[in-house]
């Protein structure tokens, strides 16, 4: 069940200290370097990225379709870029990525995604957590994760929270 990564779901969960939310949801998670490289740049995330780094739990895989990033690098940042062609490469079960321009994309490519507020409605239905709404105040609060009100809404009354 290979899982790939962008960027912003690890950096937004480790932002607020929960990264460990998505361990607990997926066992395996692959970055590719352009990934890594992007989440080593935000300095108050950087130590909790290199001890993840350390358990073997988010490991580093290269994507081997080099034309395709080169395709998507016209209209993506490199990190979506590479994820989207990793999770190609290896069919991956489901690319975790939350920037509307690539999850387009990666859904025109036949990958299935899942953003940050899905993985949060997944926790809450896994009894992971009791509840969505404080950790999703918190991203936009503390990660500045951008929300608008009608999805905001949405997502928790679809998790009997509104």
């Amino acid at each position: 069940m290979p899982i790939i990564s962008n960027t912003s779901p690890l950096s937004n969960l480790a932002a607020i200290g929960e990264i460990e939310l998505l361990q607990k949801i997926y066992p395996k998670v692959y970055i590719p370097p352009a990934v890594y490289s992007e989440l080593i740049r935000f300095d108050e995330i950087q130590p909790t990225i290199s001890n993840v780094m350390k358990t073997g739990w988010l490991e580093i895989q290269m994507p081997k379709n080099t034309q395709l990033i080169q395709t998507l690098n016209q209209f993506l940042d490199p990190g979506e870029a590479a994820a989207i062609a990793l999770a190609i490469d290896i069919s991956a079960d489901r690319l975790l990525i939350d920037e509307r321009l690539g999850r387009s994309i990666a859904s025109q490519h036949n990958v299935k995604i899942r953003g940050i507020l899905g993985l949060l409605v997944n926790a809450k239905s896994q009894g992971l957590i009791p509840v969505v709404k404080p950790l999703l105040d918190r991203l936009i609060g503390e990660a500045g994760f951008r929300v608008g009100p009608a999805l905001y809404d949405r997502v928790l009354r679809e998790v009997g929270e509104s």
